[in-house]
């Protein structure tokens, strides 16, 4: 069964979120299969040049919906997104 077949696979079953944390490549394959509901963006107050972009060269454009915001005394701000519908 291949990559795609297998994350679809966990999707079905009961239980809890699947979460991603720090692995872009995982993600954009992820996004390029239409197997991502939800984005959560942690924004820290701190500049860090040349790194790697976010969501790499994607391809198509995806609208999204900003769902639920959360800040934290730390400065950190998670932003919840999901796929704009339409």
């Amino acid at each position: 069964m291949g990559f795609a077949e297998e994350v679809t696979k966990l999707k079905q079953q009961p239980g809890k979120d699947i979460l991603i944390f720090g692995s872009g490549d995982l993600v954009n394959a992820l996004m390029s299969l239409e197997l991502v509901d939800e984005y959560r963006l942690m924004v820290f107050p701190v500049i860090a040049g040349n790194e790697k972009r976010l969501f790499g060269d994607v391809a198509d454009q995806k609208a999204l919906k900003l769902v639920d915001t959360k800040t934290f005394s730390t400065g950190v701000v998670i932003l919840t997104y999901e796929q704009a519908q339409g």
